[in-house]
């Protein structure tokens, strides 16, 4: 049976170290970042549709980005696509906060610059299973988690007292250096692996499974070619659609937190930030006790049960309780989120190796583009029916979900890694 890793294990590497310290940087300094454009927009155009388009404005460029360009994340050298990102983000703040443009440039600025974000992120997330093999990865993605939440809550928090003194200007400047020490982090920090394939490189043996056997074909070509064959298989379109769709409903229901508790089971204002603060804090109570407490197989085996259990305390909602039970209610369920770690392993034995980042970056940007598209409608049926019956609605969805795709959420024995059936 194959040993837990530790936190020691994994924090015992100084490149795990460096890619942490720079992703909890970025996390953080892109939630202030969307605060303070929101603000600024706000301030410019006195228009609360395009504030809230301004904060929101990260769904659409993920679904792009995802979809033509992703077969970069495998051509070019991660540590060069990690360091572009945050020098992209430093440009951009820098550029919103001083250059005196008019909305829809400002909007047009932060969209056409979010078209690379699934880039950067499949780099990332590609390296991680080099720098640590095993139950390692799993635990390394594990606090990444953990991170991205702490990090979002700190941001919100630090950003709003941030702004209250310095305003949206401030704020952007503050992204921008937290950027910077992340670029400084990636580039100093990290050794500079090779891409995993090369645009160039002609079809061989090994070239059929990978973007390199494209013999020049542009990103945008490739992006769509490796993006089919990942998903005409099977076991990857299913793990596809397990880190998409049940965490999705959940998102949906998250979502109608705040028009729910401002109706009568409010409690004051604030009421939405409390019952999304406990939700992020049963996130990450979840990734830390299934992946610290847990063997990598029984991780594995309680995927399925942890994904049902991630809709079940939302079917609550039908006898609509008021904020207390809520707080409880929204921490139980995405304690179940944990789910995904018990994937893991497998998405990364059935994708082939020389297209990993662009697998990764399709993960995540549909699991970006499924939590928007929860919200969406959720919040829609929310205004057909009591907002408290669309959260049972979406927890419903969240286990049917799960149950649909229960084939893919169970263990199965562990396979060699199909490294040649990409061609």
């Amino acid at each position: 049976m194959e040993q837990a890793a530790t936190y020691r294990e994994v924090f015992g590497n100084g490149e795990f170290r460096v890619l942490f310290g720079s992703f909890v940087l970025q996390v953080a300094g892109d939630t202030v970042k969307n605060l303070a454009l929101s603000v600024l927009v706000y301030e410019r155009s006195g228009s609360p549709g395009l504030a809230a388009l301004a904060y929101m404005l990260g769904f659409l460029p993920y679904i792009l980005g995802g979809t033509f360009l992703l077969s970069l994340a495998d051509r070019v050298r991660p540590r060069t696509l990690m360091a572009a990102g945050q020098a992209l983000l430093v440009a951009v703040c820098l550029v919103l906060a001083y250059a005196g443009l008019p909305v829809w440039a400002m909007l047009l600025v932060v969209f056409g610059t979010g078209l690379f974000s699934p880039l950067f992120a499949a780099a990332r997330n590609a390296v991680l299973p080099e720098l640590l093999p095993g139950d390692a990865f799993v635990l390394a993605r594990s606090l990444m988690v953990m991170a991205a939440g702490g990090a979002q809550i700190g941001g919100l928090a630090t950003g709003g007292a941030l702004l209250a003194v310095t305003g949206a200007t401030g704020g952007l400047t503050v992204t921008a250096g937290l950027s910077a020490v992340a670029l400084l982090l990636v580039r100093f920090g990290l050794p500079d692996r090779a891409a995993r394939t090369s645009a160039s490189t002609p079809g061989g043996a090994s070239g059929s499974a990978s973007g390199g056997a494209s013999g020049g074909r542009g990103a945008v070509r490739e992006t769509l070619r490796v993006n089919r064959v990942l998903m005409a298989d099977r076991r990857v379109r299913g793990l596809m659609l397990v880190q998409w769709l049940p965490v999705a409903f959940v998102a949906g229901a998250e979502a109608v937190f705040v028009p729910y508790l401002s109706g009568p089971a409010a409690a004051g204002s604030g009421a939405a930030g409390i019952a999304l603060a406990a939700a992020a804090a049963g996130m990450a109570a979840g990734n830390f006790a299934v992946g610290r407490l847990v063997t990598p197989a029984g991780r594995e085996r309680l995927a399925l049960p942890l994904a049902v259990w991630s809709g079940v305390p939302l079917l609550a909602f039908v006898l609509r309780p008021g904020l207390a039970a809520t707080v409880v209610l929204a921490a139980l369920a995405t304690l179940g989120t944990a789910y995904l770690l018990g994937v893991q392993r497998p998405f990364l034995d059935a994708v082939p190796e020389p297209v990993r980042g662009q697998a990764y970056g399709l993960a995540a940007a549909g699991q970006m583009t499924a939590q928007g598209l929860g919200a969406a409608l959720a919040g829609g049926l929310a205004e057909l029916v009591p907002a408290h019956l669309a959260v049972a609605a979406a927890g419903l969805g969240a286990v049917l979900a799960s149950l649909c795709l229960a084939a893919h959420l169970r263990p199965r024995p562990v396979a060699a890694a199909p490294g040649g059936e990409i061609a």
